[in-house]
């Protein structure tokens, strides 16, 4: 389902309408059930093992869920069948929203964040062995507030993401970039901002865009 009428109102080029958008489309997924969450993320991952990108990465970067994001967490087990690891990620500690990237498993020491979202334990050092370079990932799965038909998006307005992976926008090696929302999160357009960082797909539990 798309936006409703009320929502095509708002104008997505002003800052004060990215952050009207922002809010309005977080209701709309928070406003789904259990099941119906549940039903989405697991057409979501139906779709996302159907990507060649997906089945061939053996360093893959996904989420936890929060404030009501489409769950990738049903990809994980077919994942561990095809060997590949799981990384998540960690707010990076002194530095201004930013990201690292920490292996887990089902035995990592979790902590909450700032934000209350668990991830895992990066205190007195334990997180060296386990952080891999982001430029070393093979693909990296990210959760979107909205999207349109032309793969263009909106996140949380943080900028964690498109701070932690502005290298991609230069030359040399880099992970694939795949953003995941519901449905219910696309909208007819979204402008272009200048810092954020193009994706090479965004997958839906309806549908799979390429800009």
């Amino acid at each position: 389902m798309q936006h409703s009428s009320l929502l095509s109102t708002i104008d997505a080029d002003s800052v004060d309408g990215r952050r009207q958008l922002r809010r309005a489309l977080r209701r709309r997924r928070l406003a789904l059930d259990a099941r119906q969450q549940r039903q989405a993320a697991l057409a979501l991952c139906r779709r996302l093992r159907r990507l060649p990108e997906v089945r061939r990465a053996r360093r893959v970067a996904l989420y936890l869920p929060n404030d009501g994001e489409i769950d990738p967490q049903p990809l994980m087990p077919w994942l561990a069948q095809r060997n590949a690891r799981v990384y998540l990620p960690v707010l990076k500690p002194l530095s201004h929203n930013a990201l690292w990237f920490v292996h887990y498993h089902r035995d990592t020491p979790m902590v909450r964040n700032r934000f209350g979202i668990p991830e895992p334990e990066t205190r007195h050092g334990a997180h060296r062995a386990r952080r891999l370079a982001t430029w070393a990932l093979d693909l990296i799965l990210l959760p979107l507030v909205g999207f349109d038909a032309r793969g263009q998006r909106l996140g949380m307005g943080g900028g964690f993401y498109d701070r932690s992976l502005a290298f991609t926008r230069r030359s040399g090696p880099r992970p694939t970039l795949i953003g995941l929302a519901h449905e219910c999160q696309r909208v007819e357009r979204l402008p272009a901002a200048p810092w954020d960082v193009p994706l090479d797909a965004i997958v839906s539990d309806a549908r799979v865009v390429r800009p």
